[in-house]
């Protein structure tokens, strides 16, 4: 019983790792190799001695050993770079179990532990190689993508300078960001406030209009605007007006339609019925416009801009007079002298003798509907400025210089202000303030142009405004007792000529309750004239008053005959939107000429031609409907 008791101990000596790795019972050797190492199962005489066969069975376990080992070794690093399924699973312990029961050794033990190793780290470090190759690649690619928008972006790149920042800068620095698009930068100089003639003055706490009071309701951009920037309408309060020629009321408003018409009418006949019929053919005209500019069309000159909206006869009436005019289709003089004239005089402090064309517009407004901003009508110029994120510069601008005559010019614009002197280049200028004579010279001076600018037309009329707080001498005009002063506004024939207008204003934010000062309180009344009044002027028009504020500047131009209407394009990109002031010159039509410059630069940028100048525009534009 022994020697089968040793047989079954050889065995299980012979693999004593298989339990000890897969946590198994050790497992006998197969029957050919048991039947060798035992002598109950028939050893014959040439066997090798039980030490001998010991030894062998040894090198032979230990050989079986080094190759598990070195498959469990490379199984493992194989797994950790791959992923591969960890080596001392199952299934690899039963594959090696399997290799350790070859009878024979292999010849080579093959590729060495490190050298497999070192493979593994060579092919995951070419991986990297080539993922680190490929982004970087993409980089390569990305950075030149952004370095070609980049170049794009700053060769597209267009910086504008508006000079001025009322209400004709305000408009044409929007109108350029409408067009061009939102990525324009432009810098608006300004030397004096945000608004330009559209001010206003605070007098006891409370602010009021110094400067364009109100705009007709056919002020179509100016409407626009207000809808944009939500703005609200001021509430309308209510007064009569009169006419006063220096001795006594020459015409009086009352409460009622039908007594003003026949008053008129027994005064002057059928003269307002022609008077309306023609300012009215004249506006519906000029209307066009609106079309025009919604197509697109733009005019390099005054003179083109009038003719397309009433051909010759537009033209025609910068040169002739409004009272001869006025004459022709059958105003008598009277009503010329009466009326007509004390419209024009607060409008734009000028007689009759003005051209027909700015007295047209003149006593349109003096039609129809008014109506002002709420809190004041300076607030669309800041809000348009707002709106177009416009980078606003104090200071005074004294020069365009033009840089390059090369392709599409560049401008250089020198400016001062307080801090000191500045400049910088610019694609695009428009000139939104007035070019008048001064002394012989314009305010800026344009260097490298040839031929010469000379942009300069003519003198401007001076316009003081006057608020008076305090108590009207309604003794001046007829009515010793105050309470019985009926009206809130008076204009002026041709005399007296210290003031044009009179007004009882109200403040520009009124509240629901708010009601008219009575003639006997004190007041706050706005005196237009065109000098300072003097002290004695203001006591002849006042009792008493608290204070007194005042407003100066060059509000209009001296109108009169001009052999050649100014042009809005000086140069290439190079514009002055007040050119339309020598025909004309309202809030709306600064707005209409804003309009005009920024699609003239729109069209010359883009080489759109096509849309500039064009003969019969109204015959087109119904083409185009």
């Amino acid at each position: 019983m022994r020697p089968r008791a040793r047989a079954r101990t050889t065995g299980s000596v012979a693999f004593p790792f298989r339990g000890a790795l897969g946590g198994e019972r050790p497992r006998r050797l197969p029957g050919s190799v048991v039947s060798r190492f035992s002598p109950s199962f028939g050893a014959s005489a040439h066997a090798l001695p039980p030490s001998a066969e010991i030894g062998n069975m040894a090198a032979r376990s230990v050989w079986a050993v080094r190759r598990l080992v070195q498959r469990l070794l490379a199984s493992k690093a194989a797994s950790e770079g791959r992923g591969w399924p960890h080596s001392f699973s199952t299934a690899t312990q039963r594959t090696a179990g399997e290799d350790c029961s070859s009878e024979d050794p292999p010849d080579e033990l093959g590729p060495s532990l490190a050298e497999r190793t070192l493979k593994l780290k060579a092919v995951k470090l070419e991986k990297e190689v080539q993922d680190l190759t490929m982004r970087y690649q993409r980089a390569v690619a990305d950075g030149e993508n952004i370095r070609r928008r980049t170049q794009r972006c700053v060769e597209d790149a267009k910086i504008f300078a508006v000079v001025g920042a009322g209400i004709g800068g305000s408009a044409v620095a929007h109108f350029l960001q409408q067009h061009f698009g939102p990525r324009v930068q432009i810098d608006v100089f300004e030397k004096g406030t945000v608004g330009g003639r559209l001010a206003t003055i605070s007098v006891n706490k409370q602010h009021y209009e110094s400067g364009a009071a109100s705009f007709h309701s056919l002020s179509l951009h100016m409407q626009d605007f207000v809808k944009q920037l939500g703005l609200r309408h001021r509430r309308e309060v209510v007064g009569r007006s009169a006419i006063f020629s220096g001795e006594h009321f020459v015409l009086e408003e009352t409460d009622w339609y039908l007594l003003n018409l026949f008053r008129l009418w027994w005064h002057y006949g059928i003269s307002f019925l022609r008077l309306q019929m023609w300012v009215e053919e004249v506006m519906e005209k000029f209307m066009r416009i609106y079309k025009y500019q919604a197509h697109g069309y733009a005019f390099s000159g005054v003179e083109e801009l009038l003719y397309s909206l009433g051909e010759s006869a537009f033209v025609n009436m910068t040169q002739r007079s409004v009272a001869e005019s006025l004459l022709q289709v059958g105003v008598t003089q009277r009503f010329i002298d009466d009326v007509v004239s004390a419209v024009l005089r607060a409008s734009y402090g000028q007689s009759a003798a003005m051209p027909a064309f700015a007295g047209a517009m003149s006593l349109a407004g003096a039609q129809g509907s008014l109506w002002s901003v709420e809190g004041g009508n300076k607030l669309v110029c800041s809000g348009l400025l707002k709106l177009t994120k416009a980078n606003v510069i104090h200071a005074t601008v004294t020069s365009v210089t033009l840089q390059n005559t090369e392709g599409k010019p560049l401008y250089y614009v020198e400016y001062e202000n307080e801090v000191g002197n500045g400049s910088d280049f610019y694609d695009i200028v428009v000139i939104a303030t007035p070019l008048h004579l001064d002394n012989g010279s314009s305010g800026i001076t344009f260097e490298g142009f040839d031929p010469p600018i000379d942009a300069a037309q003519g003198s401007f009329q001076p316009t003081v405004v006057s608020l008076v707080h305090g108590y009207l001498n309604s003794s001046y005009f007829g009515f010793p007792d105050p309470k019985l002063f009926p009206f809130a506004s008076i204009l002026t024939t041709d005399f007296p000529n210290f003031f044009c207008s009179l007004d009882n204003i109200c403040p520009v934010n009124i509240s629901a309750n708010f009601r008219r000062k009575q003639p006997q309180e004190a007041a706050v009344w706005r005196v237009q004239s065109p000098k300072p009044l003097l002290r004695s002027q203001l006591k002849t028009l006042f009792r008493s008053y608290y204070s007194v504020q005042t407003a100066e500047w060059r509000a209009h131009p001296v109108y009169g005959p001009h052999s050649t209407l100014p042009r809005f394009a000086l140069h290439d990109q190079l514009f002055h939107l007040n050119a339309l002031e020598w025909a004309a010159s309202s809030v709306e039509v600064m707005a209409v000429a804003a309009k005009n410059v920024a699609l003239l630069a729109y069209n010359r940028w883009y080489q759109d031609l096509d849309k500039i100048d064009q003969k019969d525009l109204m015959h087109k534009v119904k083409t185009e409907l």
